[in-house]
């Protein structure tokens, strides 16, 4: 199989051991239903125009450039050299600053993953002897690079015979969940409460398998199209009925008792 198109090349540095690797990406949306916004009465596609705020008029590519306005309402312009010249330039190296356990790292964290593999035959054995010693210490390194013009914080971690890269959100993208759950009470729950809750996730309990979650939207929106392109109608979705509000308590019950009985029987010795 053929290997697919890197979107980096560079060095993987950790002292003096320098390894050649490339990143691939991990998870990609280029195969979701893809839409065009048409002409209803022509059904020709139309396309994005900027114009000017105050004069209406069309601006042309070469005439617009970035601005920043600031608290005052003054705005900035900046052109295309300045921000060449402010940015980070790339020297292709992910430096490795340190080692970490693999839980520390709290998941909020998390950007985007890519996978990381040796760029060459010639760098494969330095970059096993490194995936195997993280894994046996059971720790990700922590790296920085620059990646698309931003230097970007990036965890490593092994998996199989390559490593997952994950870029990290930096400290001050990443809110504080105080005020998310400021308005949650602390709850003192009865015993029969916690245990029959601990019943339900014991009959639920089971293993992470990405492949039985399916993406309905997108399946109901390719099956719309088919159903036009073959001149069909597609039947309208049920609505669902509103639930019933019941106690917590007696919620609970019902849970517990439908888990059990969907548990299969075990055969007798």
């Amino acid at each position: 199989m053929a290997r697919p198109r890197a979107n980096w090349k560079g060095v993987l540095k950790i002292g003096e051991l320098v390894v050649g690797v490339a990143l691939y990406t991990a998870a990609s949306t280029s195969e979701r239903v893809a839409f065009h916004t048409l002409n209803r009465k022509t059904g020709h596609r139309v396309h994005r125009q900027f114009v000017d705020s105050e004069t209406g008029k069309p601006v042309e590519r070469e005439d617009q450039v970035k601005g920043y306005e600031t608290p005052q309402g003054e705005v900035v312009m900046l052109e295309p050299e300045e921000i060449a010249e402010a940015v980070p330039e790339s020297d292709k190296t992910l430096s490795i600053e340190g080692f970490v356990p693999l839980e520390a790292i709290d998941t909020v964290y998390f950007d985007r993953p890519y996978y990381l593999a040796p760029s060459d035959d010639a760098s494969a054995e330095a970059f096993g002897l490194l995936c195997d010693g993280m894994r046996g210490a059971k720790v990700a390194a922590l790296a920085q690079t620059v990646l698309f013009r931003r230097l970007r914080s990036v965890l490593i971690r092994p998996q199989d015979k390559g490593m997952i890269a994950t870029t990290l959100n930096f400290d001050y993208e990443v809110r504080s969940e105080e005020e998310a759950f400021a308005d949650i009470p602390r709850l003192k729950l009865d015993k029969e409460m916690l245990d029959l809750a601990g019943h339900i996730i014991g009959t639920k309990s089971g293993r992470f398998d990405p492949s039985g979650f399916d993406d309905r939207y997108e399946a109901a929106l390719a099956e719309l199209v088919k159903a036009k392109i073959e001149g069909r109608r597609i039947k309208p979705r049920p609505h669902r009925r509103e639930a019933k509000v019941v106690s917590l308590l007696e919620a609970l019950r019902e849970s517990a008792k439908v888990g059990r009985e969907s548990k299969p029987a075990r055969k007798r010795a």
